[in-house]
C-alpha cells in the first residue's frame, strides 16, 4: 500500500515523566486532541475542514517534563499554532491541575514538524 501524502496534521505531546497508565494516557492524548483541534474549528474553520476531509492525521509524541512540554508551548505560540495545554482534573491517578499533554494544531504538517519534528513516537 502507498504512504498516503498529508497536508495537515495534529500532534499531542505526552508527559513520560508521570508514570500515567495507558488508559490515563489514551483519555489524556483524547483531551489534547479534541480540545485543540476545537480552538482550530473556531478561529480557522478552512484549515479544520482539509484537515478533516485528509483523514484527521494525529501523532502522539513524548516529553520528558512540565518544563518541556511548556517550551513547546511557547514554541507554537511563536509559530501561531492553536494548542491546548491539558489539566488533569485529579480524579484518578494524577493530583488536580497536574498538565499531561499538549495538543497542538491541526495546522500544516510542515509548520507543526517545526516545532515538533525533534520529538519521538509514543
Amino acid at each position: 500500500m502507498a504512504e498516503r501524502s498529508f497536508k495537515y496534521k495534529q500532534v499531542i505531546a505526552v508527559r513520560t515523566d508521570l508514570g500515567m497508565s495507558r488508559g490515563k494516557i489514551a483519555v489524556q492524548v483524547a483531551h489534547g486532541s479534541v480540545s485543540s483541534a476545537e480552538q482550530v474549528r473556531v478561529h480557522q474553520q478552512d484549515v479544520w475542514k482539509a484537515w478533516l476531509r485528509e483523514g484527521q492525521k494525529k501523532v502522539a509524541v513524548k516529553v520528558d517534563s512540565v518544563e518541556e512540554l511548556l517550551e513547546l508551548r511557547r514554541q507554537a505560540i511563536s509559530h501561531s499554532l492553536n494548542h491546548a495545554l491539558i489539566r488533569d482534573a485529579g480524579m484518578t491517578e494524577l493530583p488536580p491541575g497536574t498538565i499531561t499533554v499538549l495538543g497542538i494544531g491541526p495546522a500544516k504538517a510542515e509548520l507543526i514538524d517545526e516545532v515538533t519534528g525533534g520529538l519521538k513516537l509514543l
